[in-house]
């Protein structure tokens, strides 16, 4: 009894730690969210070249996902994560050095591998609980999310007092402190570690999976997509509402926060419901709510019989808000059930196939802000980044609907295709 109440205190001490270790590394990869728009001004710098500046991060955070959830595997999450926060801290603190483009994009790989700590934390915490209880933990961690909301608090409160160049500064002694109180309040468990012998490209075997594959796609969006947004609502809001930076980034928050802290409550719905309803219906949600997000602002004409008669179709800001808001919750209970499916299907390799689906959210949120900076330079639509979203979704929607509810029934007892129950 007393070994169990001891496992059970350092289980929530992992996770609390944990937690609090993946929102500042998140709110550090979100980074270019806020402060990317002074530094666009800064230099310049068009649609797309914006979209490849808020995206770099994202490109290291994603690459290095797979390696660093073998990497746990192997050598467990303690150390791996400790290791991965020291080394982004000098890389934050040179960002506010930066004068030219290439100085931020290179700087910005560097401070990107932050993004790679989700990968670290996942297989870490999860091995903490029972099977149960696994898709809670994970939710309670992905709920670090949370950062880019954070972000959107913190950082146009320091770039109005005191310019851009003080938000890494301060960021990186947040990272250095986070560092500190993990490394204090976390523990390892050598029983949590997988046999030595496996080779990274066994790992890499299970891409050969159709599941994971369905995995990556499923992630590719509810967390692509949240990173994407992320990166980008600050200047849409500015740009197309006309708003303060700062009135900006707090109805950009409407969207980050519950897409970040609901995922754990999306990871108890897994537990309790099974994977697949939950992203069946996160599926469904999201392509109503960027359904109604692609609209672009219009102004038709029609005659009638006393002449021209004009009229204004497009969201107002409060509906817009609204639609993010519940987009957010979709979003974050998405998150959730895909490594719900992980967990259920791999709990034996749920380092690697983490880092593998991770990695696809990763790319997902690297190429989609870099899609909807093109895109707009192209059509000059703001919402065209939505109008590609809600295409992904609709891919989502088909191969899970081929693979998963087809094969159910939809009549009788064992109708499962509609019900709560996976």
């Amino acid at each position: 009894m007393a070994s169990e109440l001891g496992n059970s205190k350092k289980a929530w001490s992992v996770l609390i730690v944990s937690t609090l270790a993946f929102t500042v590394c998140f709110m550090v990869w979100m980074m270019f969210g806020v402060i990317g728009i002074p530094i666009k001004k800064m230099l310049n710098l068009n649609a797309t070249e914006f979209g490849l500046l808020a995206a770099t991060p994202v490109l290291t955070g994603s690459l290095i996902r797979v390696p660093l959830g073998i990497w746990t595997d192997r050598y467990g999450g303690r150390i791996v994560m400790a290791v991965l926060m020291a080394v982004t801290i000098p890389a934050i603190w040179l960002m506010s050095y930066a004068t030219v483009y290439w100085h931020f994009l290179v700087i910005g790989l560097f401070v990107g591998l932050a993004g790679g700590s989700f990968s670290v934390g996942t297989p870490y915490v999860a091995r903490w609980f029972p099977k149960n209880r696994q898709g809670m933990a994970m939710g309670v961690y992905g709920a670090g999310n949370s950062g880019a909301a954070v972000n959107k608090f913190v950082a146009p409160v320091l770039l109005v007092a005191f310019g851009w160049a003080m938000v890494p500064q301060v960021y990186a002694v947040i990272m250095l402190a986070a560092l500190v109180l993990f490394w204090l309040f976390s523990y390892s468990d050598p029983s949590h570690l997988v046999p030595s012998h496996v080779k990274f490209s066994d790992q890499l075997k299970a891409l050969k999976d159709p599941k994971v594959l369905k995995y990556c796609q499923y992630y590719s969006i509810v967390f692509g997509g949240y990173v994407a947004l992320s990166l980008w609502m600050v200047q849409y809001y500015v740009g197309e509402f006309g708003l303060d930076i700062r009135v900006a980034a707090l109805l950009a928050a409407c969207f980050s926060l519950p897409g970040g802290v609901l995922r754990a409550f999306g990871g108890i719905l897994s537990d309790k419901y099974g994977a697949h309803s939950v992203t069946w219906w996160v599926m469904w949600v999201s392509w109503v709510c960027l359904f109604l997000l692609s609209y672009p602002q219009t102004d038709f004409t029609i005659l009638t019989i006393n002449g021209p008669m004009t009229f204004h179709l497009g969201l107002n800001v409060y509906t817009f808000t609204g639609l993010m808001f519940i987009l957010g919750i979709a979003w974050a209970f998405g998150k959730a059930s895909v490594f719900k499916y992980i967990s259920d299907d791999y709990g034996a390799n749920i380092g690697a196939i983490s880092g593998i689906v991770g990695l696809a959210g990763g790319l997902g949120g690297l190429v989609l802000p870099i899609m909807c900076g093109a895109l707009m330079d192209l059509t000059g639509i703001r919402s065209s980044a939505f109008m590609l979203m809600y295409g992904v979704v609709w891919v989502s929607l088909i191969w899970m609907y081929w693979t998963e509810v087809r094969r159910a029934e939809v009549m009788g007892r064992n109708a499962n295709a509609f019900s709560l129950k996976d």
